[in-house]
């Protein structure tokens, strides 16, 4: 006791409540209590005491760690090597940003007699004067305070500055405000930060009017915030603001509480730019970081709340078509992309990406991908779906993705991965819950893939036998992204009515059915574009244009040679209606061809289950 007596910062808190800041005091935590989690992300409150004052305080998501990993108990002795104190109405807030545990003191019993800090003396002025948006609820959380008068409830608060292990001013900038510790009770602040993402001009057309609006992140050493710009903002600051740059951001600039449906970042508030909002280009970027992912492996998917926010990172496995959907509630179409990534942990997962990601998706299989704003799904077990505020990165300069990469080319792209979904019927014939593994044409059949309400997916390994010659193609738009049918309005003027654009030529799109069997039976596969020139080894257009000369021989040929071609078939099995009848369409999603060091690698692992001895097929 006497040992933990000797290194509090005895006073400390009463320089804090005189507005000086002492470096790096030492203080006793005498209490811990969780937040209301929002969107799955823990908070923590604390009240810290220096033997003779205590002074409630709140630890920054960046350093809930030292709670998780058991460090800081109840009566343990630390070191506050970076935060920030406010005073808000009645009371003294700490802000911890960064802290160092002194375990060698163990968690002695509540050192002094200490007493909650008295309000500052000083009278306000009537510039800082103001009625505040209300008390951070303290629900009595270290001893009980007499309820005020309602005149006191119009104190005014102060916003004290911060201490930090790094730079805290910014020249002609004054202090600069820690994200971690913007809130609505802090005025007269300065942010220095990276905009991490920057999203895409948005316009919106109701009974009230139009708009547009856009919205970037900005990212400190102590955390990340959102911030959205509307009307002439957008026109006065989306171009200036770049990703990766550094800015100083000031005041006048609303602070409120985050809309988490929108945000892929983590803070309890967002910014929303105001007409004097001032931002200004730093040229110095020292101390702040480059954008920070807090990963989650997809084995442990399973443990994370449905409809939270998180960042993954995995190697691209298989990249699927990019398809169409339209929204129940807008009626407008979407793009939309599905991927696969799988991890060292042995588990994939479908990761969907939206709109102009989807369409201008390049990475290649095997690349590593790191994403930053994922929304997890329960839908099949667990599946991810990037936000539109979220960001991708393809193989970015970070630990993770080396390490992830080393991996998967010492080992991992020869290992088969399970699922979170349908588990129990994804065991296969090597004995375990592969969700990879493949479906015979009859297992498709006897199982009734498709028959449901529900989509069916699966997955086999055909080989084409037959390629319907006849409406193989059909004449889209040449319009970016938007791939609808046109219509030949006149010789030489293809009409597309969506885009309401006329063209000289139209651009062909595969649209084929072709025969598949395995050694179990045949089935009809619908096919579209990058399936088909996988199988036809040409472009639509190149096809039709050998049909327009009347080279009949040479696409007699080409359909030949993709005959007998075998692959990797992703399917989806559905339901549907054709001249009145209904039967169940199996449409491609994408085709791989076989990667036959990893088919050799199953079979070697299948007949291992066998347990064959060297001799043992030999009849002595």
């Amino acid at each position: 006791m006497a040992d933990a007596m000797s290194v509090v910062s005895v006073g400390s808190l009463e320089q804090i409540g005189r507005g000086l800041l002492p470096e790096s005091p030492v203080l006793q935590c005498v209490q811990i209590k969780p937040m209301a989690s929002q969107n799955g992300n823990e908070r923590y409150r604390v009240v810290m005491n220096d033997t003779q004052n205590f002074i409630q305080g709140m630890l920054g998501q960046q350093t809930n760690h030292v709670i998780l990993e058991g460090k800081l108990k109840k009566g343990s002795l630390c070191r506050l090597t970076s935060y920030q104190a406010n005073y808000v109405k009645d009371k003294h807030i700490l802000i911890i940003l960064d802290i160092d545990i002194l375990e060698q003191y163990g968690e002695p019993d509540k050192l002094g007699a200490p007493v909650a800090l008295e309000p500052p003396k000083q009278e306000a002025t009537m510039e800082d004067a103001k009625p505040q948006p209300g008390n951070i609820a303290g629900n009595n959380f270290y001893g009980n305070k007499p309820q005020q008068e309602p005149q006191q409830q119009q104190q005014q608060q102060r916003a004290l500055p911060s201490r930090t292990t790094g730079a805290s001013t910014g020249g002609s900038h004054g202090s600069i405000h820690p994200i971690e510790a913007l809130s609505p009770y802090a005025h007269r602040w300065t942010i220095k930060a990276r905009c991490s993402h920057k999203g895409d001009i948005k316009t919106w057309h109701n009974k009230n009017g139009e708009g547009k609006l856009f919205s970037a992140n900005f990212l400190d050493d102590s955390g990340e915030i959102r911030a959205t710009g509307f009307g002439d903002a957008v026109d006065q600051w989306y171009e200036y603001l770049q990703e990766g740059s550094v800015y100083y951001v000031s005041n006048p600039c609303r602070v409120q509480l985050a809309k988490k449906q929108f945000s892929n970042v983590n803070h309890d508030y967002e910014l929303t730019f105001e007409k004097d909002t001032h931002i200004e280009k730093a040229e110095d970027m020292d101390g702040v970081p480059q954008v920070r992912f807090n990963f989650v492996t997809i084995s442990d998917l399973q443990t994370v709340e449905k409809d939270a926010t998180i960042d993954c990172i995995g190697i691209l496995q298989d990249v699927g078509e990019v398809s169409e959907i339209v929204g129940k509630t807008t009626s407008k179409p979407y793009s939309k992309r599905e991927l696969t990534l799988v991890d060292n942990t042995g588990y994939n997962v479908r990761l969907t990406v939206w709109g102009k990601t989807a369409e201008n998706f390049e990475a290649r299989p095997e690349s590593v991908i790191a994403f930053k704003g994922v929304k997890v799904s329960d839908f099949g077990g667990r599946s991810l779906s990037l936000l539109s505020s979220g960001t991708m990165k393809v193989d970015p300069d970070i630990d993770e993705a080396f390490k992830l990469k080393g991996w998967y080319d010492g080992s991992g792209r020869n290992e088969q991965f399970q699922s979170h979904q349908n588990t129990m019927s994804a065991v296969g014939a090597a004995g375990g819950n592969d969700k990879n593994t493949y479906k015979t044409i009859a297992q498709v059949r006897d199982e009734n893939l498709g028959m449901g309400e529900e989509t069916d997916w699966f997955s086999i390994k055909a080989t084409i036998i037959y390629v319907k010659q006849d409406n193989i193609a059909y004449p889209a738009c040449l319009s970016e992204g938007c791939n609808k049918k046109t219509v030949e309005i006149d010789p030489g003027q293809w009409r597309c009515e969506k885009c309401e654009k006329t063209w000289d030529r139209p651009d062909y799109r595969y649209i084929m059915s072709v025969n598949v069997s395995d050694h179990t039976g045949q089935i009809w596969l619908s096919c579209f574009n990058e399936v088909g020139l996988q199988i036809m080894g040409l472009t639509a257009n190149e096809v039709m244009a050998l049909r327009d000369e009347g080279d009949e021989r040479r696409v007699s040929e080409t359909f030949a040679d993709a005959n007998c071609k075998t692959f990797a078939f992703k399917c989806k099995a559905k339901m549907d209606t054709f001249q009145d009848q209904q039967r169940v369409r199996y449409q491609v999603q994408y085709a791989n061809p076989l990667d036959f060091s990893r088919e050799a690698k199953k079979l070697a692992d299948i007949i291992n289950l066998y347990k064959i001895q060297d001799d043992s097929l030999f009849v002595s």
